[in-house]
């Protein structure tokens, strides 16, 4: 007798599926591979900015799994069974794309990226830079957390699969005169060199001496605006 006034108060059907048929199992794969594909190839455009510490690939992962945990807990209408298939879809979808980046290099680049190279001698490697979506202001302001005052203390800057940026610095001997990074340094770029001294382009930060002219041309950009150069050392 209690069983069946058990079996009357739960709808088994509903509290497995919603309010859904058995045949709506098949549409929550497909729905699943579609919208999994969807999410990475959205968060792949976007970029790095973002995604810090974890991989586009691993954050499309935990985003497809707390929405498939989520749904069920807050709507009546969402069974548990079809969350339950949606974890098992993205489970082997990670798993099947993780055995495919251990073996082909090509295919691992193309999921989770690869690093790139910002800075190289001391001043932007512009094309790269263009390539991520990283304002000038925010990667100056990486670069101040680290200490770093002028880019002429810099050898390499990378940023990495993850977002995350790596600098290697030259020796403190060996620091260079650079493109000064320090807030509001960049307002006073100017086009008329008035006196021989070191100056960095304000677009690609290559530095050299100029002599006083009218209109000086980077040679790596062909841009026409410069600020004096500083010579500091990092701050440590």
């Amino acid at each position: 007798m209690y069983l069946l006034q058990a079996t009357t108060v739960f709808n088994w059907k509903e509290i497995l599926l919603g309010s859904q048929p058995w045949s709506f199992l098949p549409e929550v794969i497909l729905r699943t591979i579609i919208m999994f594909v969807i999410l990475f190839v959205s968060l792949r455009l976007l970029g790095k900015r973002g995604v810090k510490q974890l991989s586009i690939f691993e954050l499309v992962v935990i985003i497809s799994l707390g929405t498939a945990a989520g749904d069920p807990m807050m709507y009546k209408d969402v069974g548990v069974l079809p969350a339950l298939l949606v974890f098992a879809v993205i489970v082997g979808l990670y798993s099947l794309i993780t055995y495919f980046i251990g073996r082909n290099k090509h295919f691992e680049k193309m999921v989770e990226g690869k690093p790139v190279y910002l800075i190289r001698n001391g001043f932007f490697s512009i094309d790269n830079f263009s390539k991520e979506v990283l304002g000038e202001d925010e990667f100056f302001a990486e670069l101040r957390m680290q200490g770093v005052s002028q880019l002429g203390q810099v050898e390499e800057a990378i940023v990495e699969s993850s977002g995350n940026i790596s600098i290697f610095y030259y020796p403190e001997e060996a620091v260079k005169s650079g493109l000064p990074i320090m807030p509001d340094s960049l307002e006073s770029g100017q086009q008329e060199i008035k006196e021989r001294a070191h100056y960095a382009c304000t677009f690609c930060g290559f530095t050299q001496q100029l002599n006083p002219a009218a209109n000086a041309i980077c040679p790596e950009c062909k841009k026409t605006k410069w600020v004096k150069a500083s010579n500091k050392k990092r701050i440590r």
